[in-house]
């Protein structure tokens, strides 16, 4: 069996967690007999809209070649986008790993960033690249139990499986050679999209009530300076900006005490599982399918949206019981060791390509 792998989003520090980790599911799926080819999604399959005139007028030559010499059995892609509307138009089994929930953050993207005629139209015709993507695939694999209850509720005809994505552990390990001043909380998360984003300014609340405890924050986006400009007035919270994936991303999740995920939504974000793989307790917003990624109590704990005074809590337990620390850092590598392994996710995957491709 072949399958095809398109990647979205290029090579950069925003996107390179993606494609690595998509490059390892790879890797497990050839382990039991599958050819993959993993390919860059942009360099094959552009067109109108996007932001670069040029790319309007690209064709579909370059895809087709692709399938040509390639003759894919299935195309799984990583979002919908040109590369997936080609395949539809090839009639090829298109498989969608739905990472995020794009239907929220169109809504989130008319109402911010993009609030004018120009911009609506552009993203309104994405919208139609995406809904034709994923009316007419093979079968949705939303990435988490969350995301796949909101797809079934718009896609009432659409297949579905969630599919976890798993973690290579050989990646993390304890590589504490950061800088830091402690005791600290490391935040890793970026800022583009508003309602995620937004949830970060309860630190407000938080950070001044800590004034001994340090909080960095590894990320950028353009909602970046929205957040620093509430931020960084205070002398205890420091902005590091991007770190490059993994290298920076495992020493900074390695030296930190306690790792904070403060989202206004989130699906299964993969430094809420790279923290806890590296034995960090972890403390989380109780928001979409985050605590599908954690175990409250046990590896981390969750804190409401907006709950300021539960964030102090919460991270103060941490970082003021040595024993428990540990003790959520043993259980977090256990849980993320037993419930997403790569493996596992490629037999299970296996097993969707066989019961829905023609024989």
């Amino acid at each position: 069996m072949r399958l095809l792998i398109a990647y979205h989003g290029g090579l950069n520090d925003f996107s390179k967690g993606k494609y690595f980790h998509l490059k390892e599911f790879s890797n497990a799926l050839q382990k039991f007999g599958v050819e993959c080819k993993l390919v860059n999604d942009v360099e094959y399959a552009r067109g109108f809209p996007s932001k670069k005139l040029s790319d309007w007028f690209i064709g579909k030559k370059q895809f087709k070649n692709l399938i040509d010499e390639f003759s894919p059995d299935a195309v799984l892609i990583d979002g919908p986008g040109h590369f997936g509307s080609a395949t539809i138009d090839a009639k090829i089994p298109l498989f969608i790993l739905v990472r995020g929930n794009y239907w929220l953050e169109y809504d989130s993207a008319k109402e911010t960033l993009h609030n004018d005629k120009k911009n609506k139209t552009v993203i309104w015709l994405r919208h139609r690249v995406l809904e034709k993507c994923v009316r007419n695939a093979t079968m949705v694999l939303p990435i988490c139990r969350y995301l796949e209850n909101f797809v079934k509720e718009r896609y009432t005809n659409q297949k579905t499986s969630v599919f976890f994505e798993g973690i290579n552990s050989s990646y993390w390990y304890n590589d504490d050679s950061m800088e830091l001043r402690h005791p600290c909380v490391g935040l890793l998360q970026d800022a583009n999209v508003w309602y995620k984003a937004e949830e970060m300014l309860v630190l407000n609340s938080v950070i001044p009530k800590m004034p001994n405890v340090n909080f960095y924050w590894a990320g950028d986006g353009p909602y970046k300076d929205r957040i620093l400009s509430e931020l960084s007035k205070f002398e205890n919270f420091k902005w590091l900006g991007r770190l490059q994936y993994p290298e920076k991303v495992r020493k900074f999740l390695s030296s930190v005490d306690a790792y904070a995920l403060v989202s206004g939504m989130d699906n299964a974000p993969l430094t809420l599982k790279e923290a806890q793989i590296l034995e960090k307790p972890v403390v989380a917003s109780n928001v979409g399918g985050i605590p599908e990624m954690m175990i409250d109590g046990k590896t981390g704990f969750l804190v409401d949206k907006g709950d300021a005074q539960g964030w102090i809590e919460k991270l103060s337990k941490i970082l003021n019981d040595k024993d428990l620390t540990v003790n959520m850092g043993k259980h977090g590598k256990e849980f993320i060791q037993d419930t997403f392994n790569w493996d596992t996710y490629a037999k299970k995957f296996i097993d969707i390509l066989d019961s829905n491709l023609v024989k």
